[in-house]
């Protein structure tokens, strides 16, 4: 990592995020992408889309990428030398576009046009809303990093990341039920439009192999694969070892699959529940 630790903490205290950050060499690369298809190749599409949750302690390739030290290097930078694991998904967003309506039900079809009578196709592919992470999360006393390793190119066309700069600053927003179909968010939330600065928004475009980072009260979302490529990566969730969780009813959380990532943990907040790998 070129930047030294302060002028990480710097940045990512101003703007909340960093973004295009090398981790993984061309054949470490490769190696977890030809290790993912076999996941896919196992359990389908439709279930590595969203449901590859915290399978760090069953892969060892999977905790290999979360204990990358280059990785590492960036997390501990923000947060410090003691450092959990607190929650892992990949996620996907396989390409929809090819897609026609045929009898009501969607179908693939050769071409890529983005309306159909007259109706943006886009109202009907998987996106995430614009949304804050720490909304879904059962902890306090600190803040949650999050990472996104990107397996694939993570363009504006197949759906990158879009982040509100400096919006970590506001504190939580409220959420609300979207109404929008298609948000991949699993309790389908959003923040309301009039509290988003929209016109703020910047792209976060990942090579393979690249990272972006973001703090859990940071405002992201990000639109729907338009193109004809998969855009993967793999979410990792972070927390200084000195968070501890909470019983809130509008966030019920339990953390069965957090690891010790780095230094020691003297407070054990997440007790039986937290190991060391």
């Amino acid at each position: 990592m070129k930047r030294d630790t302060a002028e990480v903490q710097a940045l990512y205290e101003k703007q909340g995020y960093m973004s295009a950050i090398p981790i993984l060499s061309p054949e470490e690369l490769q190696q977890a992408r030809d290790a993912f298809a076999d996941l896919e190749r196992k359990h389908g599409e439709d279930y590595t889309a969203y449901s590859l949750h915290n399978i760090h302690k069953n892969c060892d390739w999977v905790m290999g990428l979360a204990k990358h030290p280059k990785l590492l290097e960036v997390v501990t930078a923000v947060l410090g030398p003691d450092v959990i694991l607190l929650d892992s998904r990949f996620i996907c967003k396989y390409p929809v576009c090819k897609m026609q309506e045929n009898n009501g039900v969607i179908q693939p079809n050769n071409t890529c046009d983005k309306k159909k009578d007259g109706i943006e196709k886009t109202e009907m592919m998987p996106f995430v809303a614009w949304h804050q992470d720490m909304k879904y999360w059962g902890f306090d006393g600190g803040p949650v990093l999050s990472v996104w390793l990107a397996l694939d190119d993570s363009l504006e066309d197949n759906g990158a990341l879009q982040v509100i700069p400096g919006s970590h600053h506001s504190g939580l927003l409220p959420h609300c039920q979207s109404k929008r179909a298609g948000n991949m968010l699993s309790v389908n939330q959003e923040i309301p439009e009039n509290l988003v600065e929209a016109e703020k928004a910047r792209l976060c475009p990942l090579q393979a192999g690249q990272m972006s980072i973001h703090d859990g009260l940071l405002v992201h979302a990000s639109d729907p694969n338009t193109s004809n490529r998969r855009r993967c990566g793999y979410v990792i969730r972070y927390v200084p070892t000195y968070t501890f969780p909470i019983q809130d009813p509008e966030r019920p959380r339990t953390f069965p699959d957090t690891v010790l990532v780095s230094g020691v943990d003297k407070y054990n907040h997440f007790s039986s529940k937290t190991s060391k790998l």
